[in-house]
């Protein structure tokens, strides 16, 4: 029964090692894919900024105008930086607070209908955006990322170690 068990356990170890070779390139893929279209998203926000403006003023917020090209910019360069994994954390944590927000004030009912009807939480807007903005704040870009090349060039050893998720 050892020899089974420690041949298992020699299996499970070697298949996440070979599984864990798949996280950049999968991180890589999420921030391509994702950053691509959150950066169309602010990209056609920024085109119709008087529709948002109005869209904003529906709902109540303060200096709609303003914050239309605020949020506009934040997931139009936001998405760039996420899609190339520069500043991948920094980026992570802004999106996360926007896409919350964007749950909060703009799709409340699907933000309280969390447990109720999870899917029409996840059918919302925002959901797909605030996952990925979590995934890229909790594990960071990725081997392959700006992020990665910067740090290589001109980073402490103190950076990498901030840039390198554990495993």
């Amino acid at each position: 029964m050892s020899k089974l068990l420690s041949k298992a356990l020699q299996w499970h170890c070697q298949f996440f090692t070979l599984v864990s070779y798949l996280q950049s390139p999968f991180l890589l893929l999420v921030r391509l894919y994702w950053g691509w279209q959150l950066a169309q998203s602010g990209w056609g926000k920024l085109h119709h900024l008087s529709n948002v403006g109005e869209y904003f003023a529906t709902l109540g917020l303060p200096m709609p105008a303003q914050m239309a090209v605020f949020i506009a910019c934040v997931e139009f360069f936001g998405g760039i930086f996420l899609a190339l994994g520069l500043a991948s954390r920094i980026t992570g944590l802004v999106l996360t607070v926007n896409l919350t927000m964007a749950y909060v004030i703009g799709d409340r009912e699907a933000l309280f209908s969390i447990f109720s009807d999870p899917d029409k939480f996840a059918a919302a807007a925002p959901f797909a955006f605030l996952v990925v903005s979590l995934i890229v704040l909790i594990f960071g870009g990725g081997r392959i990322s700006a992020d990665t090349v910067m740090v290589s060039l001109f980073g402490s050893t103190q950076l990498k170690q901030a840039n390198t998720a554990p495993t």
